[in-house]
Order: structure tokens, then C-alpha cells, then sequence
């Protein structure tokens, strides 16, 4: 059964988002969602952190958890990173 989480987001974000140009989220993760949860997004001051008012809905696509991700050798990891790159529709 899919559950329905609120989380904060800063307003630079929450207004990404809410545009489409920021269809990715990266988070901690110290909280457990699913394919198919909704997400209650709180946009929230970027000075104050305190919620403005404004919220959005967004639905859980897929999910990369990087323990789960074997594809680098520790030493590349360590060298370079991980980059989450958002991949939206061609205009």
C-alpha cells in the first residue's frame, strides 16, 4: 500500500519543481519511501527554514539508494563522485 510522506523544501527548490525543471530529489536516507508513495512537498523559507504556506504533491518514480549501487570501484567513487543528473523530456 503506498504511503503519503511530507517533506520540506527550500523555496529555491520548491519553485524548480513546481516549474519541472528539478525532477529529481536527493535525499538522506534516514526515512523509507516506495515507488508509487506520494510525496506532500513544504516548501519552506531558504533563510528561515519556517514553511511559507505553499505545498505541491509529486508522486515516487524510481528510486537509486547508493548502497545498492555496485557499478564503481571504491577507489573511483573516492576520486570522483556520484552526480545525479535529471533527464527530462527533449523540447
Amino acid at each position: 500500500m503506498n504511503k503519503t510522506i511530507e517533506k520540506k523544501v527550500r523555496s529555491k527548490y520548491f519553485t524548480e519543481i513546481e516549474a519541472g525543471r528539478k525532477t529529481f530529489e536527493l535525499r538522506l536516507a534516514d526515512w523509507d519511501c516506495q515507488m508509487g508513495d506520494t510525496l506532500i512537498l513544504i516548501e519552506t523559507d531558504n533563510e528561515t527554514n519556517t514553511p511559507t504556506g505553499r505545498t505541491m504533491r509529486r508522486t515516487v518514480g524510481d528510486i537509486a539508494r547508493t548502497k545498492d549501487i555496485d557499478y564503481f570501484t571504491p577507489e573511483d567513487i573516492e576520486k570522483y563522485g556520484y552526480q545525479i543528473i535529471s533527464l527530462i523530456d527533449e523540447k
